[in-house]
C-alpha cells in the first residue's frame, strides 16, 4: 500500500464529508467551522501529493502554518453568544458530528501508526504533525458536541476553559 496515496484520500473524503456538512447546516457559524476542517483536510491533501511525487521540501512549514481551527472556533462560539439566540439542534446532527469526530481519531490513529514505521526523518515529523493537527480536529468537535448537547450551559462559561489548546 502507498502510505501518500492512501492518506490523499483519506484527506479528500474528509474534506468532502466536512463540505456535505457544510452545506446541510442551517447555522452559519457552525458552516464556518466545517469549511475551515475542510480547508484543513485540503492542505494535508496537498502536502501527501507532494510526498508522493518523491517532494519532502517544506515539510517543517506545516508546525507553523497548521490549523488554527481551535483559535478560531472561540471566535465562532463567542458569535453564537452573542446573537443570544435560544438554540436547539436535532439528534440526527449531533450523530453526524459524532461520526466525524470518529474519523478524526481513525485519521490520528493511522498517521501515528505511520509515523512510527517511517524512516524518512521529514516524513516521519509530518505524519506527527499531521496527527496533531487531526487530535485538534477531533478536540473541537468533542467541544461542537458538548455544544449541541447543552447549548445554554455551554455558551455561559465565561472562562471559556472548553477550547483550552491541546
Amino acid at each position: 500500500m502507498d502510505v501518500f496515496k492512501f492518506a490523499m484520500q483519506m484527506e479528500l473524503d474528509g474534506r468532502a464529508y466536512y463540505e456535505k456538512m457544510a452545506q446541510a447546516s442551517e447555522n452559519e457559524t457552525i458552516k464556518d467551522i466545517l469549511l475551515e476542517l475542510a480547508q484543513d483536510e485540503v492542505k494535508h491533501y496537498n502536502i501527501f501529493k507532494k510526498f508522493s511525487e518523491g517532494d519532502f521540501s517544506g515539510a517543517e512549514d506545516l508546525k507553523t502554518s497548521g490549523t488554527r481551527v481551535l483559535e478560531n472556533a472561540k471566535n465562532i462560539f463567542q458569535k453564537i453568544a452573542s446573537e443570544k439566540k435560544n438554540l436547539s439542534f436535532s439528534s440526527d446532527v449531533r450523530a453526524t458530528w459524532a461520526e466525524a469526530q470518529s474519523i478524526e481519531k481513525k485519521s490520528e490513529d493511522f498517521y501515528r501508526e505511520k509515523a512510527a514505521a517511517e524512516s524518512n526523518e521529514k516524513v516521519r515529523k509530518t505524519l506527527n504533525i499531521i496527527a496533531d493537527e487531526e487530535h485538534k480536529h477531533w478536540a473541537l468537535i468533542e467541544h461542537v458536541i458538548q455544544f449541541l448537547d447543552r447549548p445554554g450551559q455551554w455558551l455561559e462559561d465565561a472562562e471559556w476553559n472548553h477550547l483550552d489548546q491541546y
